[in-house]
């Protein structure tokens, strides 16, 4: 996305939040493990936190360090700020972490728009799609923000894997509940996903933007939402 960006003679500045990360492919502005890093935080014997619990700990404290962020950032103007943030799901669900940030970042006169990533290999069945819909909907319901929601990975997909999730792009939910509910046996469990694909119907949160690394037209795409949020 960066480097698309900048073909297209765009500012864009990369601020690493994950103090779990290794390796970059882009320079970042600011990074997080500068203030304080999940390995470091397991190796203190005072703790004894394991990976996630020392992602957690490492996002509290930044959470009570925005003063960090707020001089990292400086002075950025127009330009675009990518927010690369941690993967696990329970920052954005459970913990009121992301949502500070969100708050804080609208307090400097940010406009913030989330854009949730799901990764299109664990997409092209019906169980997991309508997983990963709620799961983008629980972090958009808590972190109360435009959002939006993209497969990323299609490059890597089988030619038949490609042909089977091409019909969530813009499915018929009334399909989806025929080819989840076939699958179970148990009534209750028929009944409770006719109701989640009839929420997610509603909600009109059953179409993914495609990503693919070697088609700018997909960058351009995400651009363009991002724009309308």
């Amino acid at each position: 996305m960066v480097q698309h960006c900048e073909a297209l003679g765009r500012a864009v500045q990369v601020v690493n939040l994950d103090p779990a990360a290794e390796l970059f492919s882009y320079p970042v502005m600011a990074d997080i493990r500068e203030l304080i890093e999940v390995d470091d935080v397991m190796e203190d014997e005072s703790l004894r936190f394991g990976p996630n619990g020392g992602l957690v700990f490492c996002m509290e404290y930044f959470a009570n360090n925005f003063s960090w962020l707020e001089e990292s950032l400086g002075h950025v103007e127009d330009d675009y700020v990518l927010f690369d943030c941690p993967g696990q799901i329970e920052l954005y669900t459970h913990l009121p972490v992301m949502k500070q940030l969100v708050e804080q970042l609208q307090q400097w006169e940010f406009r913030v728009c989330g854009v949730f990533l799901v990764d299109s290999q664990f997409m092209v069945e019906s169980f997991k799609f309508i997983s990963g819909i709620l799961a983008a909907l629980s972090a958009m319901i808590s972190l109360e923000i435009p959002q939006i929601n993209v497969m990323t990975k299609m490059d890597l997909l089988s030619k038949k894997a490609k042909k089977e999730i091409e019909k969530y792009l813009d499915p018929d939910m009334y399909s989806m509940i025929e080819d989840s509910t076939n699958i179970l046996r148990s009534k209750r469990f028929k009944k409770l996903t006719k109701s989640i694909c009839g929420l997610v119907g509603i909600l009109l949160l059953s179409w993914y933007p495609k990503i693919h690394y070697h088609f700018f037209v997909s960058f351009n795409s995400v651009l363009y939402f991002f724009r309308l949020a």
